[in-house]
Parts: structure tokens; sequence; C-alpha cells
């Protein structure tokens, strides 16, 4: 439908709430699944499988990995497991349950050392996988697994040794293929288990954790400040570990946030390079709302360095991040499938190319030491042609108004292949000589900073209001035609499938046209041209300005052309076309 042409999912997943209790993970709510209880109130295991299975099939022929939402370490005290094995409950000194420490809710913790709990858990696991059909599965409240107490089956077990146990059945259960989040889990033992990790604490409809629980936490009550402080200081796991999960991002009118603070949690995902998740009905939601989530999706698979992680303000949450964009090594797409069988189905997956990125940098025992060089994490991989840049993002964290600041070091550009890492940082001679261009993506506008501006004191800064984030790209100055940028996709540069020109009086700017996207794309047109400019966009005459003349010295000057497009996913030849046709 017309979301899927704006942005298209890759996993579809049933979260909590399917269930009578957690622990009873066969049981069905009769008004969430009607035809389970067309034959009685007491629906058969055959008929819950039935019903489990028509729901992975159906994402499935979406073009979806079936997910599901499961928690097999935890149980609630109504559930009819915990009423029929109790001594499976991890119980403290006194021969009470153990206390759950979890702030919506109290609930059981089944004990990882008891040999039939684990069986429990692999049998559940194992139907949800070879049964209902679920490829991807999210493991919750993980810890419950090694929850505080002497009352275990096996007291010579530590309760390291207990979570153990617990990821290594789990792990069993669902197979070598099977896709694993964990959540709420222990992060280092899961290394290994798991194949994406919840790293922030639960997201929320407020800045901060709402009434009653107490505002001044910092990391661990839901919150949107939360997930964000989580996400970037835990950043550097994502790829290494696992693929970072930063939980949802909140688009809807339901929540307290600010349209500032939506575009900040967004900014936040789309710059560490982590999973991208949505839970709102995408069909309900405002168009500024919903744009904000196409200009950061796809995710590209590198992770932004957190440039004050050490030295953050007195929020305690970093506000520079930095990625690096390069056109000088290029990742290839690729065509995936997910038959099964090794057979293409020719459909392409959004994330194909930010998989491949991940797995370019990922942590591998068998490369040699030096094939991945530090700064390729932070690395954007983009057409031939574009270039190189820069790509920071400034926030403010603050609950007033506050000019947030970047020193000259944060916002220069990558070193040459040739120049080695030692010099990282640092710009090669010559590249900036004319100046840079500055373009503000949130806010969508351009600036040409001279080169004889930027010295060693030069910043660049901007008064942010509170919880407000801008992404801001430096790219060098050359006098050639040049691709500036364009305020469709947060990188300015991921969105583009090429960019040619002739060397003389044409240029040709292909955007990547599989989602429906509109926007403004800024192009340099170099000194040499005298004369009018000609654009067409889509086959057909197209409407532009020039916003900017930038001097280049010597009385010569190139003009920034600004340039709306719609791109119309539709799969015709000439869509997401920008030409520019000027006299030398």
């Amino acid at each position: 439908g017309p979301i899927r042409n704006k942005i298209m999912s890759n996993v579809g997943l049933i979260d909590d709430g399917y269930m009578t209790a957690w622990g009873d993970w066969g049981s069905l709510k009769p008004k969430a699944f009607p035809t389970a209880f067309m034959l009685g109130p007491n629906p058969s295991e055959k008929d819950v499988d039935a019903c489990m299975k028509t729901l992975s099939d159906s994402m499935r022929s979406n073009g979806m990995k079936p997910g599901i939402w499961l928690a097999p370490f935890a149980a609630d005290k109504h559930s009819k497991l915990t009423k029929e094995n109790p001594d499976w409950i991890i119980r403290d000194n006194s021969g009470r349950p153990a206390n759950s420490s979890n702030c919506g809710k109290f609930f059981y913790g089944l004990d990882a050392t008891n040999p039939q709990v684990r069986e429990f858990v692999f049998r559940t696991i194992r139907r949800a996988v070879s049964v209902w059909g679920f490829e991807v599965l999210k493991i919750d409240f993980l810890y419950a697994a090694c929850l505080k107490g002497n009352g275990k089956h096996d007291m010579s077990m530590s309760r390291a040794e207990a979570m153990h146990f617990a990821l290594r059945c789990i792990r069993a259960g669902a197979g070598p293929k099977t896709f694993l989040i964990g959540c709420g889990c222990p992060l280092g033992t899961a290394v290994g288990y798991i194949d994406g990790m919840r790293i922030s604490a639960d997201t929320g409809p407020t800045w901060q954790p709402g009434f009653p629980l107490p505002s001044w936490d910092h990391s661990t009550l839901p919150s949107l400040r939360a997930m964000v402080r989580n996400s970037i200081t835990r950043s550097n796991f994502g790829h290494r570990w696992w693929h970072n999960d930063p939980d949802c991002i909140l688009l809807g009118e339901t929540t307290e946030l600010t349209d500032e603070e939506v575009v900040s949690a967004a900014t936040v995902v789309g710059m560490t390079g982590g999973m991208m998740l949505m839970s709102d009905d995408l069909t309900k939601l405002r168009h500024n709302r919903l744009r904000i989530i196409t200009r950061v999706f796809p995710v590209t698979g590198a992770t932004a360095r957190a440039i004050d992680l050490h030295h953050p303000s007195k929020t305690g949450i970093p506000s520079l991040l930095r990625l690096w964009c390069t056109d000088e090594s290029e990742v290839s797409d690729v065509v995936v499938s997910d038959s099964g069988d090794g057979s293409s189905q020719g459909a392409r997956d959004p994330n194909a190319l930010a998989i491949r990125t991940a797995q370019s940098i990922a942590f591998n025992p068998d490369r040699r030491l030096g094939d991945t060089s530090p700064g390729m994490r932070n690395r954007v991989h983009v057409a031939k042609g574009l270039g190189r840049w820069s790509v920071l993002s400034l926030s403010n964290w603050s609950n007033v108004p506050a000019t947030v600041v970047a020193p000259i070091s944060v916002c220069l550009l990558p070193p040459l292949p040739d120049k080695g890492e030692g010099k990282d940082g640092a710009v090669s001679e010559g590249d900036d000589s004319l100046g840079y261009h500055v373009l503000s993506f949130w806010s969508s506008k351009y600036v040409w900073i001279p080169k004889k501006q930027v010295d060693s004191k030069w910043t660049l800064s901007k008064m942010l209001d509170p919880h407000e984030t801008e992404v801001f790209h430096v790219k060098p100055v050359k006098d050639e035609p040049q691709y500036i940028g364009s305020d469709i996709h947060f990188t300015c540069g991921y969105e583009v499938r090429h960019f040619k020109t002739n060397g003389r009086n044409e240029l040709e700017l292909a955007f990547k046209s599989e989602w429906r996207r509109s926007g403004y794309a800024f192009l340099f047109v170099p000194s040499y041209s005298k004369g009018p400019i000609r654009a067409t966009v889509n086959g057909r005459r197209g409407n532009f300005d020039v916003i900017a003349k930038p001097s280049l010295g010597e009385g010569k000057s190139g003009r920034v052309v600004r340039v709306w497009v719609t791109i119309r996913g539709d799969g015709k030849d000439e869509d997401g076309i920008i030409v520019l046709k000027f006299n030398k």
C-alpha cells in the first residue's frame, strides 16, 4: 500500500499480550484470536499451533520475516505453569518468590539451574520456531533466570552460571538460523548467543520518567531520555557483539513527545546504525511525523563516533556524534532471498547494504590485525562520484535552550587511504582550499564557509531548543560539479544511486527509487559555467533556484542550485533523476 511505498519492514513481530499469562505460552486470548476459539472455550494445542502458523505465514507472504515475543524464564503468579510447578520458582532466603525488580509488574523468575525448567524452555522455543514458523524471537526479561535468591535447584551454581545455562538452552531450542533478540539481559553473558540486543532502557511517551516514577532517573526507567543516553553510550557494542536494539521510535500523537524530541530520537537511531523498530500504526500518523522516519530510513550499518563520550555535558549524554561518508570504497548492493531454498525472489531487502557494511566491519577472529582500520566503523559507503564529507549531529539534551558547539577538528574529513590512520581526522592538502559547503539537514539550509574564515579557532555551532538535534554536513568545495546533499536522507548520500558528469556542461543525479520520497537536492555548478541553467526532473522541466554564489577567488564564483524532486517509486526509468545542463 501507500505506506509500504514509503518505508518497508523486513521483520514483523508479535509483541507481548497475545497469551493469557506469562508462562502459559501455548495459550491465546480469545478476543485477539477468535478463530482459535470457534470450537470451544479451550482450544486444543493443535488449534493454537494452526493459528500461530497462519500468522507467521501471513507475515512471510508480505515479505517480512515473522517474529514473536517470549519471556520463557518469567511467569505470572496466576499462570497455570506456576500453580502446577511451584518448585520451579526462584525464592529468597525466607522462602518467598524472589524480587523481579520490574517497575511495571511483579512476576516470578524460573530457576535455570533446574533441568525441568530448561526442558520446558527448550520445548517452548522449539515450538515457536519449528511448529509456529517464527524466524525471529524477541526474548525478554532474561534476567529472571538469575534473580537473587538461595532457593535454587542447584545451589552450587552462581547466578552467572545460571544465566549461561539459560542462554545456552534458548539458543539450542532456536537453532543456529533463528535471529534472537535479547532484552532485559546481563550484557556480557549474552555474547555469542544473541544476534540483537536491547542496549537501552525502554523508551517512553515522555522525555523523563513519568509520574509516579522518579523523574531524576537517567538510565534505567522507561523514558526517551534513558533510551537516548543508553543508545549513544553503548553504540560501540553494535556489530561487534551483536546488532544494537535501541527500542522503538515513537511517532504517534498519543505521547507527550515534541517534534524536536522525535527528530532527536530518530537521529540517534540513524547515526548509531543499529536496528530500527517502529510500533505505531503508520496509517494513522501525521505526514510530518511519518516523514521523520523516512528521512533516517534505511539504516546504514555504520556507527557514529560519540566525540564527547568521556566528556559529556551536565546531562550525562554525549551531544556530538560523527559519521564520515566516502565514495572511495563502495559496498556492493545485493539481492537477498528469503525463500529458504537459496533461490532469489528478486526482492530487495532495504537493509541489505547495511548488513553488508556491518559484516565488513564486524569483529572476525580470522581477520588479520590491521585489516580493519579504526575509522571503518564510522564510514558510510556511497556512490562513486559523490566525494567525501563529514556528517555531524549536534544535540541539546538540557531542559533549556542552549548553544551546542563543535570545534573544527570534529568537522574535518577522514584521512585518505594513503595518509594512514595516524592522521585520523586530518584534511588532505588542497581538500579545503576553496572553503566548505555546510548543509543543515533537518532545517534544510545551506551556507558556504570561505577558507579564510576557517582556522584553529573556528567552530560549528547552533542555538538549539531543549532536546533538539541538528545534523550538519561539511564538504570541501571543488570547482567542479558537486552533489552537496539533500533533505531526503540524513547522510546526504546514502539516498543516491549514481552521480555522473560529462566533465563539461552536464550532471546527472539519480536517487534510489524503491520508495516514495520528496525533498530538495542541493547541487554545485562550477565557476566556468556563466550562462543559464536548465533542469529536468523525472524527465520533465524542473523547478530550481540559485541560493548561493560561493566566491572561488580570482573573480570566479560557482552557484549552489536547489532543486525540488519527487520520487514516485513507480519503477519508471526516469524516476528520481535530476539532470542539470549549463554552458561552459
